[in-house]
């Protein structure tokens, strides 16, 4: 699958007159049409028997003469990889077909997400507190990806490296660090877990209250409390 961006659905000239489509017989052409109906989505080939009600041995012997004449691919459909799925050749699968960007070919391009797992914690570290924008900025300007990644993806992808207990989302209470962060604005930073190939930070880099804008309303037994602190338990866990 190409990792450039761009639209999902790429359509090219409508054939002209020397195109292989002109050849067509008419079983060809009726199967065609609905493949090409389908647009990026593309169609199972249970689905093109019943929408053209063609015979199975037809419909077999024309999906082989439309691919010969390049005029519709199989493609992966990650949602049921055993059925047979095709599509127009002029289109590119939809996300809901391919898995979007963190998928190759209909497989988890788990290389691909660790090597952008790891230079997002890569920076954080170094930013010591990052916003997604940021670290999306510094992800293009060190041109170190040819993909051209989205605010979701790198939303994504801190999302796993907070799960795995690499990054905490903290909130900014805009002072210190975070005195360039609006306040309220989510914003990450390093756990004691560290960095692979980075020094680990100390524990207290990362406890929550030193980053929490209510931190001189908490008590023990009030209503802002290190026993009901949804980051303060979460950071206990670590």
């Amino acid at each position: 699958m190409s990792r450039l961006q761009g639209p999902l659905a790429l359509k090219r000239k409508r054939p002209d007159s020397n195109s292989p489509s002109e050849s067509l017989t008419e079983q060809e052409r009726i199967l065609y049409d609905v493949i090409r109906s389908k647009q990026d989505m593309g169609i199972w080939t249970r689905d093109m028997k019943r929408e053209t009600n063609l015979p199975d041995n037809v419909v077999n012997k024309s999906l082989k003469s439309l691919q010969a004449k390049k005029l519709i691919k199989e493609v992966v459909n990650i949602q049921n990889k055993g059925r047979k799925h095709y599509m127009a050749a002029e289109f590119e699968p939809s996300k809901e077909i391919s898995g979007g960007a963190w998928y190759v070919e209909g497989s988890l391009d788990t290389e691909f997400i660790d090597l952008l797992k790891d230079q997002c914690a890569k920076i954080i570290y170094k930013q010591r507190v990052a916003t997604v924008e940021g670290i999306l900025d510094v992800i293009r300007r060190t041109g170190i990806f040819k993909v051209e990644f989205s605010t979701q993806q790198i939303e994504e992808i801190l999302r796993a490296l907070v799960l795995d207990n690499v990054v905490m989302d903290v909130k900014s209470n805009g002072m210190g660090e975070f005195d360039s962060i609006p306040v309220g604005k989510v914003c990450y930073i390093c756990t004691n877990k560290g960095v692979r190939g980075e020094p680990k930070a100390g524990a207290m880099a990362s406890i929550p209250c030193g980053v929490c804008p209510r931190i001189n309303l908490c008590t023990p037994d009030g209503i802002i409390s290190p026993t009901t602190c949804v980051y303060y338990n979460k950071w206990l866990d670590f």
